[in-house]
């Protein structure tokens, strides 16, 4: 595939570092305004570093835009003369949504909208995918290059911003919780980085395990309860505290937060 990343900041780089980690280019052309910053990245044959976004976009079949929503629209009508069958647009932008890169370039190209999160840059990323109508032919494709950092799940774009909830900011809650475990193990006598150590394993094994079995979480929390064991006494604690309440009282808190950016 012929690859080019327009706009390589950290996201830019984390697809563009996962994407050549799974030698999954022909070719790629990484852009930026400063290309000083990203010029490591000519270390590798098959990578070209330019500021010359219409060079890229020449020279390239998947064009992966990841440059401040600010600047979208003049880039795109920058180089949408330069778009032809072969050109698969695949925007990582949030709150640009389909309709509005089509008054740009308009509708007749293959369009799609990803979501990944910052775990893209461990090859981790949950990546939630929309498309325009013809862009649906090219939903598989899209699906293969991020299924290369991770994971991706095609869905309607009016779930967008919930997914950028339960994806982008649920890797903060997932921190704040894990933190919090943390600190638990701290007080029962574990020094801070063993306590770490022993919080984010124990949290990717229960996640794996979901992963791997597809069974649902009741499924093996009861795998680990016993009756007026230690276990179902502290589970039942943290729910009387407010645990799952909580945490869907922030999710619902987060998403009328980005519901009310969008109607602004």
């Amino acid at each position: 595939m012929k690859i080019a990343i327009i706009g390589a900041g950290n996201l830019g780089l984390s697809i563009a570092n996962g994407i050549l980690k799974s030698n999954g280019a022909t070719s790629m052309y990484l852009t930026k305004r400063d290309t000083k910053s990203i010029a490591d990245f000519e270390k590798f044959d098959k990578v070209t570093v330019t500021n010359d976004n219409r060079l890229a976009v020449q020279n390239s079949d998947i064009l992966i835009f990841a440059v401040q929503p600010v600047h979208f629209a003049e880039i795109l009508e920058s180089v949408k003369d330069l778009l032809n069958e072969n050109h698969v647009i695949i925007s990582t932008i949030t709150g640009f949504g389909i309709e509005k890169i089509e008054a740009v370039i308009g509708k007749d190209n293959y369009i799609v909208r990803s979501m990944p999160n910052t775990a893209i840059s461990v090859g981790k990323s949950m990546t939630c995918i929309c498309s325009n109508e013809k862009g649906k032919k090219r939903i598989d494709l899209t699906k293969a290059i991020f299924n290369r950092m991770g994971h991706s799940m095609e869905i309607p774009e009016n779930q967008m911003q919930a997914a950028t909830v339960i994806c982008a900011s649920g890797i903060a809650f997932w921190m704040r919780l894990i933190r919090a475990t943390t600190q638990g193990a701290i007080q029962l006598g574990f020094d801070a980085k063993e306590a770490q150590e022993l919080a984010m394993h124990t949290c990717n094994g229960a996640a794996s395990l979901l992963i791997e079995s597809g069974n649902h979480p009741e499924e093996e929390i009861d795998r680990v309860t016993t009756p007026m064991g230690c276990t179902i006494t502290g589970l039942n604690e943290m729910e009387h505290q407010g645990l799952s309440s909580s945490l869907i009282r922030g999710i619902i808190a987060s998403y009328d937060k980005i519901t009310e950016f969008k109607t602004k």
